[in-house]
């Protein structure tokens, strides 16, 4: 197993890497950071493979194998990774293959909710205007669960914006994230974005949430690259999200500093995963976002205190965040196992 090869795949190699790879993901006695690398590797050769952008190019085969073996996944009793799943069938872009598992988690009314958050959610990400019925359905479900409710919600307004002709009049900052979000930054359109407009409508509980999180995405990209002068600024606007009363919100700041992996973020951070009163999927979410930050002084140790925690996707959340931290103190290319194969296959790195 390696992080990265210059080798190309043949057919046969690629083949016996998802097949490999599927069997570490649904091992359950294989350890969950190999199980989340192997993931990660399958996520990145389903998109390679759906977007052309690999040895052989588009590979409708291989596309729908790695997601096949991804969806396979949601066997597991880790509510951790089966959220994990559906976040990662949305980035692969490939509504074919990726829209029925998710759509058969959304509508599993005994699945986590965290689950179906995400499915719903990535959902959203591949932006098939087929699915808007489906999501109204769970919006307006007479006892949903919140969570999923303000997914939906806002998993409908994207695919009625992606599918829009507003989007094409729109101007989008630049964004140095590569990530399909839940909803595009704030539009501009007007005048140039600053911070404290955009923390306005990040903390305006009577706006939609997708607006809201059009602001959440807009201040993330002002605080990347880190050395910007709006850096921090955008750093401590989105912190302040901490206070929202929506644990989906909260849930979504979290993850937005674990893709920015900026310092100013940490003591938010460690405020959220050290409230033992906060809501499973906000703590889990900070303790991978400081899995992001692992190279700097004291995050480790702050994960560590974690490991025992009474949530179990809480401790499962810091064990991975802590191979995450492992990884950028040890400079890999990539947070992945590509490529895993068979033995005979295997090439070095």
């Amino acid at each position: 197993m390696t992080a990265s090869s210059n080798q190309p795949e043949t057919p046969a190699t690629a083949d016996a890497t998802i097949l490999s790879l599927r069997k570490s993901l649904c091992d359950e006695t294989t350890p969950l950071p190999i199980r989340f690398r192997a993931l990660f590797s399958l996520k990145h050769l389903a998109k390679q493979a759906t977007e052309g952008t690999g040895e052989n190019g588009v590979d409708h085969a291989a596309a729908k194998a790695a997601i096949d073996a991804i969806a396979a996944g949601f066997a597991s009793p880790s509510a951790l990774l089966k959220h994990e799943l559906a976040y990662c069938l949305g980035q692969t872009g490939n509504v074919p293959a990726a829209a029925p598992p998710l759509r058969d988690v959304l509508a599993d009314i005994h699945e986590d909710a965290m689950c179906r958050h995400e499915a719903a959610e990535a959902l959203g990400a591949l932006g098939d205007a087929a699915d808007l019925e489906l999501l109204r359905h769970y919006r307006d479900r007479d006892g949903e669960e919140v969570v999923v409710r303000e997914t939906c919600e806002i998993a409908i307004d994207r695919i009625e914006w992606a599918n829009s002709t507003q989007r094409a009049q729109e101007k989008l900052r630049p964004s140095d994230f590569a990530s399909v979000d839940p909803a595009p930054p704030t539009a501009q359109n007007s005048a140039e974005q600053n911070v404290d407009e955009l923390e306005k409508d990040l903390m305006d509980t009577t706006l939609p949430l997708f607006r809201r999180y059009r602001a959440m995405f807009a201040l993330r990209d002002l605080a990347s690259p880190p050395d910007l002068p709006t850096a921090v600024p955008a750093v401590l606007a989105l912190a302040k999200g901490f206070a929202d009363s929506s644990a989906l919100f909260r849930h979504e700041i979290a993850f937005v500093f674990g893709q920015l992996s900026h310092p100013a973020s940490i003591p938010a951070l460690t405020a959220a995963l050290s409230d033992v009163n906060e809501a499973s999927m906000v703590r889990h979410e900070a303790a991978e976002a400081l899995g992001s930050l692992g190279d700097e002084e004291g995050v480790e140790d702050t994960l560590k205190l974690f490991l025992h925690d009474k949530e179990k996707v809480v401790r499962e959340s810091v064990i991975v965040a802590l191979d995450m931290a492992e990884f950028e103190q040890g400079g890999e290319a990539e947070y992945a196992l590509i490529p895993e194969v068979a033995p005979a296959a295997a090439t070095a790195a």
